[in-house]
């Protein structure tokens, strides 16, 4: 028996979760990304994505693919192209953009919408990003916002975080992880 083989019988080796990463453009995402990687791995200069990229972070017991899907209007139709696939939603909201967080909204409800999400219990994690600015909302305000409360059927949690600093990343990750295992389980059974 190879190593691999006997550190998966043993329960040792990681488990692998595809994910996406939504939300609009400049709310945080590709930042958020950025910080979950080792310090040795993380970029110093952020430019916005175009269409998608692929990034890999892992937590104590995973190892994530993130999709990090661009949040500009002419790209979010390739969000639902990821849904079939994926292990849970990372949504990022940028908690200053007020003006844009009923368009948040929209593509949100679109999401829960699509045949490949609306029927299934996948984990939904949402940053209310940008804690760190002077005009940011709650994430209770953000949650209310977004209509929240109406997600009954998956599990869900909203975590106030800065992209900049890493503030709320790991409370949030270590409740994602949690989740997105379970949904990785529940498919082995």
């Amino acid at each position: 028996m190879g190593f691999s083989k006997l550190a998966s019988w043993l329960g040792l080796k990681k488990k692998e979760a595809q994910i996406i990463v939504v939300g609009l453009d400049n709310s945080g995402k590709t930042t958020i990304l950025n910080r979950l990687k080792p310090d040795n791995e993380q970029r110093h200069d952020i430019v916005p994505t175009i269409g998608f990229t692929v990034e890999q972070f892992q937590t104590k017991s995973l190892k994530f693919t993130a999709f990090d899907m661009s949040g500009q209007g002419r790209y979010r139709n390739l969000w639902e192209a990821y849904y079939q696939d994926c292990n849970g939603i990372v949504f990022v909201i940028d908690s200053c953009d007020r003006l844009r967080l009923a368009v948040a909204k929209d593509e949100l409800d679109l999401l829960l919408e699509n045949e490949h999400i609306r029927n299934r219990r996948i984990p939904i994690l949402f940053f209310a990003n940008k804690m760190d600015k002077r005009d940011a909302m709650s994430s209770v305000k953000c949650s209310a916002v977004l209509g929240l409360e109406e997600i009954r059927d998956k599990p869900w949690h909203i975590c106030a975080s800065n992209a900049l600093t890493g503030e709320g990343l790991d409370e949030g990750l270590s409740w994602f992880a949690d989740q997105v295992k379970e949904v990785i389980n529940s498919k082995r059974k």
